[in-house]
């Protein structure tokens, strides 16, 4: 099966092939606070999850959604905004120090902010650009695994 891979030093996201073949590649923006499990941190978890849930499939990509569900279209011209776009994959860690990684809502998922792609400026979650949340979701499928290191 294809996994994720998600660079935290590199701000990078991939989806390779069990090869390593590299079928997706996009710019990436983890936790400002840095990586880490602890509960309400802001901080991006490492290690080995899979994706337990996707939301949004098929919304327009400036669907806003809160609580996973979409509450409206962004307005292009607000920036800064937290505002989760586009899709959501939900992870859930496979291991021991980040068993929480779902009790903590931490997603791959859309942003406004595009311009900050490629910094850790998040609250934990991993964001994309509209256009490569929708792209990445398209190409995975439920437990699909997935690295952050």
């Amino acid at each position: 099966m294809n996994t994720i891979h998600i660079s935290v030093a590199e701000q990078r996201l991939e989806l390779r092939t069990p090869a390593g073949e590299v079928l997706f590649a996009a710019p990436c923006s983890t936790g400002a606070a840095g990586t880490g499990s602890a509960e309400g941190s802001g901080r991006t978890p490492l290690g080995r999850f899979c994706i337990c849930s996707k939301h949004g499939e098929n919304a327009p990509l400036n669907t806003v959604f809160r609580g996973r569900l979409p509450v409206g279209l962004h307005p292009q011209a607000s920036r800064g905004e937290d505002a989760i776009l586009s899709r959501i994959l939900c992870l859930h860690g496979l291991e021991p120090h980040n068993a929480n990684t779902r009790s903590r809502y931490i997603y791959i998922h859309g942003t406004a902010d595009v311009a900050q792609l490629g910094t850790p400026v998040s609250h934990g979650c991993i964001r994309l650009s509209p256009q490569d949340a929708a792209a990445l979701f398209d190409r995975v499928p439920l437990l699909t695994p997935v690295e952050i290191h």
